[in-house]
This record gives structure tokens, C-alpha cells and sequence, in this order.
């Protein structure tokens, strides 16, 4: 291969295929060294010395946070999101560049991490973008924001830089673009205007009994009966106090009680995510959560059990102008059936919080890293979240890059 040898990232953008070799590189080094969220030491580290390589000023903004500013004369100021964390999932892609990295838990406990949502990718492109326009200034004009952000798997790391400052520190953008990967066919995309995605609540509920020995449960008052009723009477507000035609989810996700199968514990303990489309919803299904908890617990007879939010995500709202704007720019580059408007998902984002701060518009869209031989015959290749989630990192790199950069230049393009 020869620094002559192009590469096509959309119909008018053009790269050296080593400046695509070079970021293939990049991304497997990032794919093998994931950092569990607000862990992304390493990680930023990485970032901030690609920044520096390429001349581009930056800062730290909440622990892991990075943001850099790239400024080309007067025009308009556009921000970028590019989220840096992993998950704790043991990777099973049987990649070479596979991770076999761990990291500790909220709990203290050791866990595998692997980039198993695809940031990664993000990560890659947001930089391969910086460096194409940061070696083609004639091409675009005004600033740049690019905001890698740790967290957002909880939906922690949007807000931590917007309370440490952000939009104080960095010049406030007119709009605020972010993309992510999905298991779609590479040169495909999703984008919608409105809702993009669910709004989430994650709670973790303790309910408190009296322990007693399994031979005399008269003497106890049982938080294990009781927890199973609050589990089993949640699943009937999706479907007895909402619309058939409203989306949301009630999951419980995990159950802890007890040391032995003859004592009655003191405690039990669950956890539980719900997923909204709007605020009327959220605060309609969350109401009835408190509501069936506290009437459980009354007919047990035990305490109001405690209650503690994990995590809450944001809306995340495309404006239907900008949308539509983002769409015409990803169809001239990508084809004219590039872009199709996906249903909204039960999937949540943090993003919204980046752009809701400061009352501007934001754009979200998906981008599709997976070779079509993947879709024949019925099949789909491993989801986000999933072990097996493996995007062709060729692809990842060439279809990542080239939204960016549409993306942005759809702002910025002289």
C-alpha cells in the first residue's frame, strides 16, 4: 500500500489509505485496552496525547473527561460527542486484538471489561475527523468542540462535564452532534427527528423483615415474600396502567437475599430499570413503582422499604430541523437510501445532557460498521452489550470517519 492509494470515507471525501491503516491501529489499540466507566484513566491519557500530536488544545473536564477545541477562523462553533468507556462483559468475539482486560467494580469486585457498545469506534473516528480537518483548513471554517466523555454507560459522565464547567470552559456551540455504532450494514443509517431514544431509571429498592430461623417464620416478618410481591405486582403497570399503544419497560434485573436455606434473612435486595418515551410517561410509571413498593411493604407489615436512584438517563431529542439537515447531508455522501427513520427504541443515551445545558439543538444518529454477507439468510451479527459484538474494524473506521466528518462539514464545510 502507497501514501497514493486513496480511500473513499463518502462520495467527496477522500483519505490516504495509510491514514486509514494508521486509525485501523488505533482503534484495535483502544478495542484492547477498555476502562470500566468512570475508570477511563488510561484512556484519556491516550486521547489527550493524540490531541497534543495533532496540535490541538484541550482539557480535562470532570475526572476523565477530555475536551478538545479546534479553531480555523470565524464560522460557526459546532460540538462533537465521542464517549470513551467499556462494559463489564468477558469478550467472546475471538478477535486478535480481543480484550482481556479487567477492572474493578463499584462493589470492589474484579470484572472482565470489553468495549461491547461499540466506543471504540467513537473514540477513533471523533480523532481520524480532528486529524482531517486539522490537515485540511481550507475545507472548513469556524470551531470545532470535541467532547470525549467518560460514563455513559450510567449515565454519569455527560452531566459530571457539564457540572465541572464545560460550556464555561469551552466556546458554547450552536449545536452539539454525536454518533454511535450499531449492528447495521456498513453505509446505513438511523436518524429521526424527535424522540431518538427512551428516557431510563435505574433504582435499587432494599426492604427490611426481621430475621428468624426457617423452622419458626411466625417470628419473622419474611422481606423475601414481601420483595417478590413488589417484583411480581410491577410487571402490571406496563400492562394494566398504561396505553397498549405506550412504550415502556419495567425490568427487575437482580435479586439478593439471604446467606442460607434455613434462615429467614433480614434483608432483601432488588434492582430495576424502566424505560419511557417522555416525562408524562416517566413520572406516571415511576409514581406507580412508589405507590406498589410502599403497599407491599404496608401489607407485609415491615418498614417502607429504601429506595435509591443508580442512574437516570436523559431525553435525547433531535431537532426536526437540524435533523433533516444532518439527513441530506449523510444521503449526498452515502446514497440516497442511506438513511432510514427508525421507530424509537427502548435504548437510552446521555448525550441530550450536553446540548439540553445550554438550550440547543442536538443531532443523534446511528451508523451501520457490519459487512452486508452478514444480513443474508435472516441473520444479524451480535448486538451492542453482546460478548460476540465485533464491527469490522475497517468498516468502523471508514463509515465512523466518514459521518463525522459529514456531520460536521454539513456545519463547518466552507
Amino acid at each position: 500500500m502507497t501514501e497514493a492509494t486513496t480511500v473513499a470515507l463518502t462520495s467527496t471525501i477522500e483519505v490516504p489509505e495509510a491514514f486509514i491503516e494508521e486509525h485501523i491501529a488505533l482503534y484495535k489499540a483502544f478495542h484492547r485496552a477498555p476502562e470500566l466507566s468512570s475508570a477511563e484513566h488510561r484512556t484519556a491519557e491516550s486521547i489527550e496525547d493524540r490531541l497534543t500530536a495533532l496540535g490541538i488544545e484541550h482539557f480535562r473536564c470532570g475526572s476523565t473527561g477530555v475536551v478538545g477545541i479546534l479553531r480555523n477562523g470565524d464560522g460557526p462553533v459546532v460540538g462533537f460527542r465521542a464517549d470513551t468507556d467499556g462494559l463489564p462483559i468477558a469478550e467472546e468475539t475471538g478477535l486478535e486484538y480481543a480484550s482481556t482486560a479487567t477492572g474493578t467494580l463499584p462493589d470492589g469486585s474484579e470484572a472482565p471489561v470489553m468495549h461491547g457498545c461499540g466506543h471504540d469506534t467513537h473514540i477513533t473516528a471523533a480523532l481520524a475527523a480532528a486529524q482531517y480537518l486539522t490537515e485540511r483548513p481550507d475545507e472548513w471554517a469556524g470551531t470545532l468542540v470535541l467532547i470525549f466523555q467518560p460514563g455513559e454507560e450510567t449515565a454519569w459522565g455527560a452531566k459530571e462535564m457539564v457540572d465541572d464547567g464545560l460550556w464555561d470552559r469551552a466556546p458554547r456551540p450552536e449545536i452539539v452532534l454525536a454518533q454511535h455504532v450499531m449492528p447495521q450494514e456498513a453505509g446505513t443509517f438511523w436518524l429521526r427527528g424527535g424522540n431518538m431514544a427512551s428516557l431510563a431509571d435505574s433504582w435499587r429498592v432494599t426492604v427490611r423483615g426481621r430475621q428468624a430461623h426457617g423452622s419458626q417464620p411466625e417470628k419473622s416478618l419474611d422481606p423475601i415474600v414481601a420483595a417478590s410481591s413488589m417484583v411480581l405486582r410491577l410487571q402490571t403497570i406496563v400492562s394494566r396502567e398504561l396505553p397498549p399503544t405506550t412504550p415502556a419497560v419495567v425490568t427487575v434485573g437482580t435479586f439478593h437475599a439471604g446467606l442460607k436455606e434455613n434462615i429467614i434473612p433480614e434483608t432483601a435486595e432488588f434492582s430495576l430499570n424502566v424505560r419511557t418515551p417522555d416525562e408524562d410517561t416517566r413520572e406516571r410509571v415511576l409514581s406507580a413503582i412508589r405507590r406498589i413498593i410502599s403497599g407491599e411493604a404496608l401489607a407485609s407489615g415491615i418498614d417502607e422499604p429504601a429506595i435509591v436512584e443508580i442512574n437516570k438517563f436523559p431525553r435525547l431529542f433531535n431537532d426536526e430541523e437540524h435533523a433533516a439537515r444532518v439527513a441530506a447531508a449523510l444521503r449526498a455522501g452515502f446514497g440516497k437510501d442511506a438513511v432510514k427513520e427508525q421507530p424509537i427504541g427502548m435504548g437510552s443515551e446521555d448525550a441530550g445532557w450536553l446540548s439540553d445545558a445550554i438550550g440547543v439543538p442536538g443531532v443523534f444518529w446511528s451508523f451501520g460498521a457490519f459487512p452486508a454477507d452478514e444480513f443474508t439468510d435472516g441473520r444479524t451479527p451480535a448486538g451492542n452489550h453482546s460478548p460476540q459484538f465485533a464491527p469490522d474494524a475497517e468498516l468502523a473506521v471508514v463509515n465512523g470517519t466518514g459521518a463525522a466528518l459529514t456531520g460536521l462539514l454539513a456545519y463547518l464545510g466552507r
